[in-house]
């Protein structure tokens, strides 16, 4: 059998070719024997894979005994039982599609990169974000010695554009439904920005009407988030229990049940390109259209990153005044002063 390697030196450095291409890569020594030992070892390397393989699973096993039997259903079901319910929740879901079918009960130990691209076909951006993260743990974990896709093979993710939802967007859902709790929900959405996990989980006793201020920690960053009770959102707040939950059959809903519920109720409405996530964006938008402090707006939202906020309000559309109108003004302030 012709050997897939041979071997030559250039100056004092010996090299190896690849018969086949003819690509020839430094054996790094200089010592020829050590040099002959590296060249047979790539060609018994290329010979005997098979025989490699099983070598490779006598020495793990010995230890690590599930080591060779570890399938990427048993990653899956670590990593799905950490983090926050949230988060496990999420994952339990996607872990459920049938683009991991092909890899679900494949051996870590007999894993090629040419499975996950077949799952990279799917082309979906949440497929593929989550299976980064599963063969992240993995490695982190040490169930793989090195990564099966190098960082660069990966598929670019390019996010969405976002947007906040509009006032006559709001209102058009509204109308499309019927449900009493759900209308005060998306109102309390409108009102205060709240995550829709966030929202949907709000007690009467973080309302403190003595200082009108309503204050919650969040579910994703644990972050603080404290604003004040203006006159709608008193409104709505009076139509909803005044003890405990504040919408006690929609906080029995998975989050999937209840984005699924508001993209029906847009399909009737006609709005497209919003989810109720968008109310959180409509909320930065209007604040920062009006001009409030950035600070406040943050503590409104629960942000601790200016970053993040400066990414929410985007979208804000703001026409500055020209330097003149305010040379105007300054100009009338000092003749009442004096």
């Amino acid at each position: 059998m012709k050997t897939k390697f041979t071997m030559f030196r250039r100056g004092a450095m010996f090299y190896m070719q690849d018969s086949a291409t003819g690509k020839q890569t430094s054996l790094r020594t200089k010592d020829e024997a050590e040099a002959s030992s590296l060249l047979n070892a790539r060609n018994a390397a290329q010979q005997q894979p098979t025989l490699n393989l099983h070598l490779a699973r006598a020495y793990l096993t010995a230890s690590d005994p599930a080591f060779v039997e570890r399938t990427w259903q048993t990653v899956m079901q670590q990593l799905q039982s950490r983090g926050k319910d949230t988060s496990r929740e999420r994952y339990a879901s996607v872990f459920k599609s049938p683009s991991f079918d092909g890899l679900r009960n494949k051996k870590l130990l007999e894993t090629t990169t040419d499975d996950f691209f077949a799952v990279f076909k799917d082309g979906k951006v949440s497929i593929v974000y989550f299976l980064k993260r599963l063969h992240n743990f993995a490695l982190s974990l040490g169930w793989i010695a090195i990564p099966i896709v190098a960082p660069y093979l990966w598929p670019k993710y390019e996010a969405k554009d976002r947007r906040g939802i509009t006032q006559d967007e709001h209102q058009s859902v509204l109308q499309q439904e019927k449900n009493a709790e759900w209308k005060l929900y998306l109102e309390l959405l409108w009102e205060t920005g709240a995550a829709q996990s966030d929202a949907v989980n709000f007690k009467a006793e973080d309302v403190d009407w003595q200082t009108r201020t309503i204050s919650y920690f969040r579910q994703k960053t644990g972050s603080l988030a404290q604003f004040t009770v203006s006159k709608k959102l008193e409104t709505v707040l009076s139509h909803l229990p005044t003890t405990g939950v504040l919408f006690p059959k929609l906080s029995t809903f998975s989050q999937s049940d209840r984005a699924s519920r508001f993209r029906r109720r847009c399909q009737r409405a006609g709005v497209s390109g919003v989810t109720l996530h968008s109310y959180r964006y409509a909320w930065a938008e209007r604040a920062k259209v009006v001009g409030m402090p950035e600070r406040f707006a943050q503590a409104a939202l629960g942000h601790n990153s200016k970053a993040i906020h400066r990414a929410y309000a985007k979208k804000a559309i703001i026409i500055a005044p020209s330097l003149e109108e305010y040379e105007a003004k300054a100009a009338q302030q000092k003749l009442v002063a004096a």
